[in-house]
């Protein structure tokens, strides 16, 4: 009896020990770097300057710099009030909205989808799609590598890492030219083991906005078939390249004709103005509906584990408007009017720059696509941007074009001017020396 008072004496003396001070579970916890572009809002929150520009989101804003709600959405709203909250509908209106997302990628009438080849699933948004794609790949090829270009859109990085998969990179962009440097694409394709998973970019590339042509891009599907790569196409601003979603869709079709299996993920954030409701679409086409069901029983398993099920809301609201034909064709208008409210700021943006006397070639911001304009800018003239003149973007020089209005182009484009003056003085100097 005495022994056993003692061990609960010293049993009670560790416990009240222990309590006493704070286990240090998570001392070894540092903090994460930043991610670039949400470093980018973070600064542009914490200035207090009125004349503050934010070139680094992503997201659509108008031509006064506000968040847009698309008509078509509003409208989409109306009819589905009060529907979000029956339980019953979601996985019917989950599987119409993939439905309708594999008819606009790979075209309505197209064999895909008459054949039931294709495995897809909700997602949530294009990093969701991706993050499901990367954990696939993990399980189906654990000794495989992915293929990034470079540059690529940064978090595509952090997806694939988190899946343990280990990538490799291929040449894309020439910084002198400000262009695709094709020749070297097409030498790491060759030169990459057989049956490698390569991403690619369907259309407005994120950073560069620089895209192959057609027959580049037909050149590039004839080496991957003869390679026998996996082309995984991240389709996240379908329409915003030419303001038309058939022939943004193009590169992914020629892939389709020459017989390509292929993953894709697709994201309504930008194209329907839907960035909170994290709405998207991965899928796989497979050689016959039933590899289709199969594959698409482990993505939605893998989906189960990682979140459950995504909100319902959003899938509504796609699936209202891809569905519904005057929606559809509401919404086909409104892209366009993105699309060309975007080109015309790429326009004004060079030609204040050429009004300024700048002796740069600036026609890479009219030559290059879609959201982003890839500006040639170092990082220590980002640096000055922001701190002389409040405006922000990621380091790399990526402008979102979305964040340029006709209130600030002209101010945007002075400060350009006046940061890159050293670069043109060092061009004028080389110049006068080879004359």
């Amino acid at each position: 009896m005495y022994w056993r008072y003692l061990t609960r004496a010293a049993r009670r003396c560790s416990v009240h020990t222990t309590s006493s001070r704070t286990v240090g579970w998570w001392d070894h916890v540092a903090p994460a770097a930043k991610d670039p572009i949400n470093g980018v809002t973070e600064a542009f929150l914490a200035d207090p300057s009125p004349y503050k520009i934010n070139l680094g989101v992503g997201a659509y804003r108008d031509d006064k710099g506000r968040p847009v709600v698309l008509q078509c959405v509003r409208e989409a709203e109306a009819k589905i009030a009060g529907s979000e909250f029956l339980e019953s509908i979601s996985a019917s209106v989950s599987t119409k909205m993939v439905e309708e997302s594999v008819k606009l990628v790979y075209g309505k009438d197209s064999d895909v989808v008459k054949e039931g080849r294709s495995a897809g699933v909700q997602a949530l948004s294009g990093t969701g799609a991706c993050r499901l794609f990367a954990e696939f790949q993990r399980r189906f090829h654990p000794e495989s590598h992915i293929y990034f270009p470079d540059p690529t859109w940064s978090n595509h990085h952090n997806i694939w890492r988190d899946a343990q998969i280990p990538e490799r990179t291929y040449h894309y962009y020439d910084p002198d030219s400000k262009s695709l440097d094709f020749a070297a694409l097409m030498d790491d394709i060759k030169n990459a083991p057989d049956s490698s998973f390569f991403l690619l970019h369907p259309s407005a590339h994120n950073p560069t906005g620089v895209d192959p042509t057609e027959e580049q891009w037909r050149e590039i599907s004839y080496q991957f078939k003869v390679k026998g790569h996996f082309p995984f196409f991240d389709m996240a601003y379908q329409g915003f390249a030419s303001g038309d979603l058939d022939k943004d869709a193009q590169a992914i079709r020629i892939f389709l004709e020459d017989e390509h299996l292929i993953g894709c993920a697709q994201s309504y954030a930008k194209s329907m103005g839907l960035y909170g409701h994290r709405v998207g679409c991965l899928s796989i086409l497979c050689v016959d509906s039933k590899q289709a069901a199969a594959i698409r029983s482990q993505i939605q398993q893998i989906a189960r584990a990682m979140y459950g099920s995504p909100p319902v809301h959003g899938i509504l609201l796609v699936a209202t408007i891809l569905s519904d034909p005057n929606l559809k064709s509401l919404w086909i208008d409104e892209v366009k009017i993105m699309a060309d409210r975007i080109q015309r700021k790429r326009t004004t943006l060079r030609q204040n720059l050429e009004k300024l006397g700048s002796s740069l070639n600036w026609e890479h911001i009219t030559n290059q696509l879609g959201m982003f304009c890839f500006s040639g800018l170092t990082p220590y003239q980002v640096d000055r941007l922001a701190k002389e003149f409040h405006i922000y973007m990621t380091q790399d020089g990526r402008i979102s074009m979305a964040g340029v209005t006709t209130g600030n182009v002209n101010y945007l484009a002075n400060a350009i001017h006046e940061v890159t003056r050293s670069e043109q003085e060092t061009a004028k100097i080389l110049c006068s020396i080879s004359v």
